[in-house]
């Protein structure tokens, strides 16, 4: 059986300033033609099909548009909510749209319960799970300290259990949008921290032939049969490096996974530059960026006159501009957000404790300080469900 595994759509998002609902219907258009051009048996979205809970209506539109055209082709479609969906919203009509043969699986209730599509070989199992917000879903698995490898974990309980009761070969699939161990993260990806951990292991999935997960902006493979396709379009600079693709999934009749990655049509390449403004300039092996979204981090002493307007001259697609000054590590006017680069909150929230008493906060004192932050998450993804 051939699949199409995406995620990550994030209909409706911009980058920076750019509207990309174009750029959302161009990609939209592209994988509807891999569909049908490479013989694809089966489609699966492994969540954010949505950017917010409450997407724009052209985000909407465009979603009922890709929903009519994959129903068109015959080819049937597994898809799952993400962090930044709304679960219910998004499974509005889940079981009349299933006629039409495109399968929502948003509640964590049914995790266990699988399309299950046949190819000349027999049966496979499409198993969708939706972002399992711990503190959401708890009791749902009986979990009693929620957090998202317990969670998971109870998740694919279910699924193995399932899996145990059908006919002998039957080939699985899951469907995760997690942030799994391994993975490489962007400044794009929405925070999932719980209990001071965002990642789970990739064994929680063992048990099943592919894993396609979502969350993660970068196309990779944690393993050969666990494996992230990325967005197909880039949403922040720190994505400059990325290769915006789908995986094209061979599973074969003994479970054996062959994948090829399926490159994804972007309106501009990135770039991210760094120097002083007369050497971003002047400098002749950067021509090759003046078409680009260009991220540019100006390095002079003192901040130059008019900078965006002189870049904009020679990069005109210039949509973000950075001060950071080359100084001595132990100058005082040493920025205070670089100073908290590549922290956690929590590790920012235990420096301040430090900074006022002197002292760091003890075992109890992180402990209530983890808890704080995460009563505010599981506050706001309350929030976002109820939205």
């Amino acid at each position: 059986m051939r699949l199409l595994h995406t995620s990550d759509w994030h209909l409706g998002r911009a980058f920076h300033r750019v509207n990309m609902l174009g750029a959302q219907a161009e990609f939209i258009g592209h994988l509807v033609g891999t569909v049908r051009e490479r013989g694809v048996d089966a489609v699966v979205v492994s969540g954010d099909v949505y950017d917010r809970a409450v997407p724009p209506l052209a985000a909407v539109e465009l979603f009922d548009d890709a929903l009519h055209r994959l129903a068109e082709l015959g080819v049937p479609t597994v898809m799952i909510s993400g962090n930044h969906d709304s679960a219910r919203r998004l499974g509005v009509g889940a079981g009349l749209i299933g006629r039409a043969g495109i399968h929502l699986r948003t509640e964590a209730s049914a995790c266990g319960t699988p399309v299950v599509l046949e190819d000349a070989f027999g049966e496979v199992a499409f198993y969708g799970l939706p972002y399992l917000e711990p503190a959401l879903v708890k009791d749902e698995f009986g979990v009693e300290k929620p957090g998202h490898e317990a969670v998971l974990a109870a998740a694919m309980d279910r699924v193995r259990a399932d899996l145990a009761t059908r006919a002998r070969g039957t080939r699985s699939v899951v469907l995760a949008h997690a942030f799994v161990t391994g993975g490489e993260a962007s400044d794009s990806e929405r925070d999932i921290t719980v209990g001071g951990v965002a990642a789970v292991p990739a064994g929680v999935f063992d048990g099943v032939d592919y894993v396609a997960l979502g969350h993660l902006h970068g196309s990779q493979a944690i393993t050969e049969r666990v494996r992230y396709s990325g967005s197909p379009l880039p949403y922040s600079f720190s994505e400059a490096g990325h290769r915006k693709s789908m995986w094209l999934v061979d599973l074969g009749a003994d479970g054996s996974v062959g994948a090829e990655r399926v490159d994804c049509p972007v309106p501009r390449a990135l770039a991210r530059l760094r120097g002083t403004l007369e050497d971003l300039l002047a400098d002749p092996e950067l021509a090759r960026h003046e078409e680009a979204w260009v991220e540019a981090t100006l390095t002079d002493a003192v901040r130059p006159a008019d900078p965006m307007a002189r870049l904009t001259e020679r990069f005109p697609h210039t949509l973000s501009l950075v001060f950071d000054p080359e100084r001595a590590a132990d100058d005082p006017a040493v920025s205070y957000a670089k100073r908290l680069a590549d922290r956690s909150d929590q590790e920012i929230a235990e420096d301040f404790v430090a900074h006022v008493r002197g002292a760091g906060p003890d075992e109890r004192e992180q402990l209530v300080l983890r808890d704080a932050f995460d009563t505010v998450r599981a506050d706001e993804a309350v929030r976002e469900a109820a939205r």
